[in-house]
């Protein structure tokens, strides 16, 4: 089989959790969100911390006349923002949008653990299932050969042959549908933690129970919607800094040392003193805004973005909050699916236990000519088959439910407590 031609080892959840959000684009995008951010914070803060330029430079040839400005061997420039009230806007939306990356990374590792979460428990309930299908195969085959003995003595018509070839098809076909849906959720788990495909057998050991929770449980503030709220107003303060650009004025300090030379010019020849060779300025700047159609333009069209932003993330709020009520009316019904489920392989064992104890010692109703015949070998094969076959729905509708759980864990912002639930299971 596929298993058998790969090599691989248990791996358990915990460990596929963290590869997972070690390894995933979504978490590394958002860890250099958290950066640019970070960047963003400083850049509008160290606005205020002078900055300092140096330059330099040597005549090419020797100059002739007025030039207009005294020739400089080398010149430093000092200049910082002294006062300005759209500048704390700024700061506080780059604040915000540092918060916003922070949440958002979060966000991120908590879907990844999800996603892995989800196929690894995936995986490993479909190996349950392909392993009871190999099981259920051999029953079937098993049964055609009684049905082709006793059809050909003469025993079972026709038609009951056709319908034992028919199940071990239909069985078989179960199996490759299994198997390819593995094969599928081996891609996704190499894919999602970088570990070669094929290489993780789950763990069933290592899956903790999953807790279980209800629609009307308190919920805490998922990650995904506090960073929505956060950006949004990061880019209100934003649009009120564009604002305000428009009204208030803003004051700089601007210093320069000019290191002034006479070498390859006769600029002495054009000044009633010789030019000194040390000369420095300094000052503040008053910038007041009169009339600045762009920035006024640029002022509405933060507006905009930050109206963009809000409507955004109520709209994020009223999708999760619809998926919880999704998840909360389902989930009852998985459950009650789920506990049909395993009263349905409960009856089909004790069914199998019956049948194999009138095989062995017969059904005990006598031999009169109201008394029922006596089971032959195929209802062996048949009990077995459908004993598999109700495992299989078992593991299925447990898995479902188990899905769901997850699901309604992570849209009632606790998946912090799954992820505990998993370092706790860890040995």
């Amino acid at each position: 089989m596929l298993a058998c031609s790969r090599s691989s080892a248990q791996v358990s959840l915990t460990t596929v959790v963290d590869l997972a959000q070690r390894n995933s684009a979504a978490v590394r995008l958002a860890q250099v969100d958290v950066s640019r951010a970070m960047a963003n914070l400083a850049e509008s803060k160290d606005v205020i911390i002078p900055s300092m330029l140096f330059s330099t430079g040597l005549p090419a040839f020797p100059e002739t006349g007025f030039t207009g400005a005294p020739p400089s061997i080398w010149s430093a420039t000092v200049q910082s923002l002294v006062f300005s009230i759209p500048q704390k806007h700024y700061i506080d939306a780059a604040r915000l949008g540092l918060q916003a990356a922070t949440t958002n990374l979060k966000d991120a590792g908590e879907q990844v653990a999800l996603d892995s979460s989800t196929a690894y428990i995936e995986l490993d309930t479909v190996n349950q299932e392909l392993s009871t299908a190999l099981k259920e195969e051999g029953f079937a085959a098993h049964l055609v050969e009684i049905e082709q003995q006793r059809a050909e003595a003469g025993v079972d018509p026709l038609s009951d042959l056709l319908q034992a070839k028919l199940t071990a098809a239909q069985i078989k076909l179960k199996r490759e549908h299994l198997e390819t849906r593995a094969a599928t959720l081996e891609k996704q788990l190499a894919a999602l933690t970088g570990l070669p495909v094929g290489s993780i057998t789950p763990d069933h050991a290592s899956i903790p129970e999953i807790p279980e929770i209800r629609g009307g449980a308190p919920s805490h503030a998922l990650a995904g919607l506090e960073a929505s709220r956060l950006l949004a107003r990061s880019k209100f303060q934003v649009a009120k800094g564009d604002e305000e650009v428009n009204y208030f004025p803003q004051l700089t300090f601007g210093a320069q040392y000019n290191r002034n030379t006479t070498i390859l010019n006769d600029v002495n020849s054009f000044f009633a003193r010789p030019l000194p060779a040390n000369n420095f300025s300094s000052g503040i700047q008053i910038q007041v805004p009169l009339f600045d159609m762009s920035h006024r333009a640029k002022a509405r069209e933060s507006a905009a973005d930050a109206l963009r932003a809000k409507v955004e993330a109520e709209q994020a709020e009223h999708q999760n909050d619809l998926v919880i009520s999704e998840l909360t009316s389902s989930l009852q019904e998985l459950a009650t699916q789920a506990e049909i489920a395993s009263l349905q392989q409960q009856i089909a064992q004790e069914n199998l236990k019956t049948v194999m104890t009138q095989l062995e010692f017969g059904n005990g109703s006598g031999t009169g000519p109201n008394a029922p015949p006596q089971l032959s070998p195929k209802a062996e094969q048949l009990a077995r088959i459908d004993e598999s076959a109700r495992q299989e729905d078992s593991l299925d509708a447990g898995f479902e439910l188990a899905k769901a759980r997850l699901s309604l864990l992570r849209a009632l912002g606790h998946m912090e407590d799954w992820l505990h639930e998993l370092h706790t299971k860890q040995p």
